[in-house]
């Protein structure tokens, strides 16, 4: 007897920052591209990089590393913009590297320990444990808040 919910699987974006992986559900994920020059706009919170053109769209981006408090770098040509779905707002969030698009089971998702999770840190939604590595899997309707959802889809509008 084979248990549905132990068998599904979920496909994901990987991508690195600081040297980790991270993955989010590829059915949010709109596209990836090379970053880009972005535009910066005044008063936007500190993660707000600013904001870019896409093929006559403005798009909000948001610095993931700033974004999760970890120490910023230099930026080369592996980083690219993952612009995404969040909350019904378009946003491009600058990572690192994206390293593959991947399927997981269901059954390999441990929830996130008590431990590593805080107040702050809601946007967790899982560790996927694969043969060799482990994989910190986001929820992005978590990573930013509402306000902070409504906040840059006011940055968009005001570029």
């Amino acid at each position: 007897m084979s248990n549905e919910a132990g068998t599904a699987e979920q496909q994901l974006v990987v991508f690195d920052l600081s040297g980790e992986a991270y993955g989010i559900s590829i059915e949010s994920v709109r596209e990836i591209i090379r970053l880009q020059e972005i535009t910066q706009v005044p008063r936007t919170p500190e993660f707000v990089e600013g904001v870019i053109n896409l093929r006559g769209k403005v798009i909000p981006v948001v610095d993931l590393r700033k974004r999760f408090g970890l120490q910023e770098r230099d930026r080369d040509s592996d980083n690219r913009i993952v612009n995404v779905d969040i909350g019904g707002h378009e946003i491009g969030m600058v990572v690192d590297a994206v390293t593959e698009v991947l399927r997981i089971s269901s059954g390999s998702v441990e929830p996130p320990s008590n431990v590593i999770t805080t107040a702050d840190s809601g946007y967790l939604r899982g560790i996927a444990k694969l043969d060799n590595r482990l994989i910190i899997l986001l929820d992005l309707e978590q990573v930013l808040s509402t306000d902070e959802q409504a906040e840059i889809g006011e940055v968009a509008l005001a570029a």
